[in-house]
């Protein structure tokens, strides 16, 4: 295997697993026993003893990010990100439902089609219709909307090249599209089936909540794919659309006034001034926006998390 003297990190955000810290290790010990890797295990401010069962187990190839406070699994992810030092970096959740066996194919189907990131899909997805719908929904939507045909964007477990991986920006919900994020970066996505397991221990964090954040996201990377660097291509559009529409209206009304009717009292008067108005707005503040863009993408040089603690595990011998 090509990849077999690279270094592979692993990034797992946690959050109140304590009762699958002690498998998720030992499944990713027998399935990488013959790879260098590292396992970055981001705990995003569990209530439980996730942080001590860890603690505990101390084991040599586990880094443990402990994040002052909950800032979500999008901030989790990128926390794990920034520390990773790997050629590869893979992304899992740390409920077991994905399995680490499925690690070396994707990274072999990368290599060998030259992907610079790689899906999994769960054909046989073991969850509930309440978790399914909304993520049915979701990936029609965005295969609809974009040219990824991805099947399953929410499937955790990913490998990426480093670079790839490192240069992604998440926040909100992101990470449920981070797949569909590295594509509008320019990586090349291929996607492969993998195992799917049921959650044993813990509870899961999804909820119907997560719905509406989840459309919100989509919106938001949409507007992102066209109009991110050029905002004023949206507003500004739409501004001189309403100025001309506006403008048609008052010429109308001029030519009425010029043959001796009254247009004092005329509704349609309020409506042209109205958007004449509204179309000026719209398109300076477009060009105001646009201006901030800039700013932001000379200025942001922050991370938008804050870590309590890193903790290295190093072998006694």
């Amino acid at each position: 295997m090509k990849f077999q003297g690279d270094l592979l990190s692993l990034v797992i955000p946690l959050l109140n697993e304590e009762g699958n810290i002690k498998q998720l290790l030992k499944n990713i010990d027998k399935a990488l026993k013959d790879f260098k890797h590292e396992i970055i295990l981001v705990d995003d401010f569990s209530t439980d003893k996730t942080v001590n069962e860890i603690k505990k187990i101390s084991h040599p190839k586990v880094k443990l990010i402990e994040l002052r406070k909950n800032y979500g699994q999008s901030l989790a992810l990128a926390a794990g990100f920034d520390k990773a030092k790997g050629d590869f970096i893979i992304t899992l959740d740390g409920d077991l439902q994905n399995d680490p066996k499925d690690i070396l194919p994707m990274l072999q189907k990368l290599q060998s089609e030259n992907w610079d990131v790689v899906v999994g899909i769960r054909n046989k997805r073991k969850d509930n219709f309440i978790k399914k719908l909304p993520s049915k929904i979701a990936n029609f939507l965005i295969r609809k909307a974009t040219k990824l045909h991805i099947k399953d964007h929410g499937c955790a477990l990913k490998v990426f090249k480093k670079d790839i991986a490192k240069e992604l920006n998440l926040y909100g919900e992101m990470h449920r599209f981070i797949s569909l994020l590295a594509y509008l970066n320019g990586a090349r996505v291929g996607e492969t089936n993998v195992n799917h397991h049921p959650r044993v221990n813990g509870k899961s964090k999804y909820g119907l909540g997560r719905t509406f954040k989840v459309f919100n996201d989509i919106l938001l990377i949409l507007f992102q794919r066209n109009y991110l660097q050029k905002p004023l291509y949206l507003l500004g559009n739409l501004g001189i659309f309403f100025f001309i529409f506006g403008a048609i209206i008052n010429a109308y009304l001029l030519i009425e006034k010029i043959l001796g009717n009254d247009i004092g009292d005329r509704p349609l008067l309020i409506l042209g001034v109205l958007l004449l108005l509204v179309g000026i707005q719209l398109f300076t503040t477009g060009i105001a926006i646009d201006l901030q863009m800039r700013t932001y993408y000379e200025t942001q040089n922050t991370r938008p998390y804050k870590v309590r603690e890193i903790t290295n595990f190093k072998s006694n011998e």
